[in-house]
């Protein structure tokens, strides 16, 4: 068994590629306009740079877990990083928008062997009674990419060049790929089971239908036949995959692991939780600006509030579960999050701002503890042998309500401007979008409700 101290360090080599993919994925949003600038296309066109990213990430994120037990999680960890610096390398260098998008797509290959595999390797390498303060430390210096992203892009883009946003991966990429070679163990199945192509098809078509379509959605993009055909393919792809799943004993995405109750409640929990966390970040900076006349530099430092808190609560979370265990604080955090929606709401234009502060930070702390409870929890009851594919449904569903957090939210707000005949939505319309995945979030308390009361004791260390 790992030493303590190497099992922190594992987490942290972890932490540090999902420090990457996620600086890089909310680095790049406030590039676009420069983009557009250098290429000579329309800055609507540049969105082609996220899309084509989110559709790698799709597609082989159900694939990750198969794919280390066939390779070994050392193998697909660093070839996953290779592939990342290299394809970063290759945007920064891009002369052409349909060049720029192909590597995007690359990239998000990278993304999606990066962020579950990894995961994979630190429950696999981390003794029970540790998950919890190990999970914690890995998840601590991710939450810095999301922080820095917008600040770091909005920087870079202005002082230097659009194209090192896509540079600042390599140091990180070269240092992660050394310790990953060096600290990372090799862990394989000795006789997986066939690898499931087909439900590769289906599910990771499905996905990136869905995913590109929520993007386009959000971005006012596409034409209505376009939306309604990704949707709808979408929602077939993984009906197939539905039926298909149902004949094998090993699928791709195995559906039969919610009949462990852990997973399930934390799957449908966090299902609505998500939601609500990928709401957020397309509702607040917006809301802030016309709800309360805020410029785009003031709405980004207000919402770097939140962030702040998360980082402020990720070390106490370990000491929070010990003391109430699993079940209350999920309960207590999915209340919260749907009180803290609805004090957002409340905020309009010539109010002042100072009482958001604490509300943002207090969501933050909550967001932080929620999530750290719900990704160790989850596999609480996990048997080692199907450890790789809990961990790469969980992902996929991850990816799955995070964007359908932002697809309801945007539809909320068409909705509220056609039923009061707007063609721009007003403050009145956000406060609304809020309270919708406020109310939604508040599902997550009748899920962790089901817990049983000493739940995950074994890994919080509560006793009764």
């Amino acid at each position: 068994m790992l030493s303590v101290s190497r099992v922190h360090l594992t987490a942290l080599i972890v932490a540090s590629m999902l420090f990457m993919e996620q600086l890089d994925g909310t680095i790049l949003s406030t590039a676009l306009p420069s983009i557009a600038n250098s290429l000579h296309v329309d800055t609507v066109a540049t969105s082609v740079a996220l899309t084509s990213y989110i559709i790698g990430l799709a597609i082989f994120i159900p694939a990750s877990g198969a794919l280390a037990d066939r390779l070994g999680s050392r193998t697909v960890l660093s070839c996953a990083i290779v592939i990342f610096v290299l394809c970063s390398v290759a945007c920064g260098s891009a002369h052409s928008l349909l060049f720029l998008a192909c590597m995007r797509t690359l990239q998000g290959i990278g993304g999606a062997l990066m962020v579950p595999v990894g995961r994979l390797v630190v429950l696999r390498s981390t003794p029970r009674e540790e998950l919890v303060r190990t999970m914690t430390w890995m998840m601590l210096p991710a939450t810095l990419g999301p922080l820095l992203g917008p600040v770091v892009g909005g920087f870079v883009t202005t002082y230097l060049s659009w194209r090192w946003n896509f540079y600042l991966n390599i140091p990180v990429g070269i240092l992660g790929f050394i310790l990953t070679r060096r600290f990372i163990p090799e862990v394989k199945e000795d006789t997986p089971p066939p690898f499931d192509l087909t439900g590769m098809f289906l599910a990771g078509g499905g996905l990136a239908a869905l995913s590109v379509g929520t993007e386009l959605f959000t971005h006012n993009q596409g034409s209505t036949t376009l939306l309604l055909s990704l949707f709808l393919g979408g929602l077939g792809f993984m009906g197939g995959y539905g039926f298909h799943a149902a004949r094998l004993s090993s699928p791709l995405l195995d559906f039969k692991l919610l009949a462990i109750p852990t997973f399930r409640i934390s799957v449908l929990g966090g299902a609505a939780s998500r939601i609500a966390v990928g709401a957020l970040p397309f509702l607040l900076p917006a809301f802030l600006q016309i709800g309360s006349g805020l410029t785009a530099a003031q709405s980004g430092m207000v919402t770097f509030i939140a962030p702040v808190g998360a980082l402020v609560m990720r070390p106490w979370v370990p000491a929070v579960l010990k003391r109430w265990g699993f079940r209350r604080v999920l309960m207590f955090n999915g209340f919260s999050a749907g009180i803290l929606c609805g004090l957002i709401s409340s905020f309009h234009q010539g109010l002042t701002l100072w009482p958001l502060y604490p509300i943002l930070l207090a969501a933050g702390m909550a967001q932080a503890t929620q999530f750290s409870a719900y990704n160790t929890i989850a596999y609480a009851d996990i048997p080692a042998s199907r450890m790789s594919a809990a961990t790469s449904f969980y992902a996929t569903m991850q990816q799955l309500m995070l964007s359908l957090g932002i697809c309801i939210a945007a539809g909320t707000l068409t909705l509220t401007c056609l039923f009061h005949g707007r063609a721009e939505p007003t403050s009145h319309d956000f406060s609304t979008a809020f309270i919708a995945v406020g109310l939604i979030s508040l599902l997550a308390v009748p899920a962790a409700a089901c817990l049983s009361a000493n739940a995950g004791a074994a890994l919080s260390g509560k006793k009764e």
